[in-house]
């Protein structure tokens, strides 16, 4: 079977499905993923954010284009203690939400350090220690990124209806200490055995 054709499998419950470890090649060489995921939760030890540390890798063709970590904007005070300023706001289902006004995201400011330096993104992969919040992925799908990898779920139920719309992937990479790793993938690919608005399986690419 090709790996397109694997790709367009899906579970007939549209919830995520186990795949093979990835993690260590070989004896002592930790595989694609594991490296990025790792080098995303490095990067969020950063961040100074009491709420959350997130990191973000941006990612092509096995290449770290740039990096980055939520935190507030730089030269100004850390968005910590009476400096974290929280806002609450209200989804359509009647979810309240409470968010910090000064943070940028890990994902915007990996963007922004890219635009910074002059490095193209369009096609590029991202590895985030969490999910996407609505607002990163709608930049995220302008940016024209493919695939969005990621360890924590945030809030997947809020993102479900952009991912199917847009056909970007996501695709879950669950990390633990010592370069244990492990996939389980989640699409958002349209399927006809998938429901509107379910998370349909994905074999992560191989190395």
């Amino acid at each position: 079977m090709s790996q397109e054709s694997h790709h367009n499998r899906f579970a007939a419950n549209g919830s995520p499905s186990s795949v093979p470890p990835e993690g260590l090649q070989g004896l002592d060489r930790i595989g694609w993923q594991a490296y990025f995921m790792s080098v995303a939760h490095l990067i969020s030890q950063r961040s100074t954010c009491e709420r959350a540390h997130i990191g973000a890798v941006l990612v092509r063709e096995n290449n770290i284009l740039s990096t980055g970590y939520n935190g507030s904007p730089a030269g100004l005070s850390h968005c910590d203690g009476p400096n974290c300023l929280i806002y609450k706001s209200t989804h359509p289902d009647g979810t309240v939400e409470e968010n910090c006004m000064k943070t940028i995201h890990a994902e915007i400011n990996a963007i922004v350090q890219a635009a910074k330096n002059g490095t193209m993104i369009k096609d590029a992969d991202i590895y985030i220690t969490a999910s996407p919040c609505l607002n990163c992925l709608k930049v995220l799908i302008n940016a024209g990124i493919k695939t969005i990898y990621y360890d924590k779920p945030y809030k997947l139920q809020y993102i479900a209806p952009l991912l199917e719309q847009s056909g970007v992937k996501l695709v879950q990479v669950q990390f633990s200490s010592g370069d244990q790793m492990r996939a389980a993938a989640s699409s958002s690919q349209p399927s006809s055995e998938a429901a509107p608005g379910s998370f349909n399986p994905l074999k992560p690419d191989q190395p």
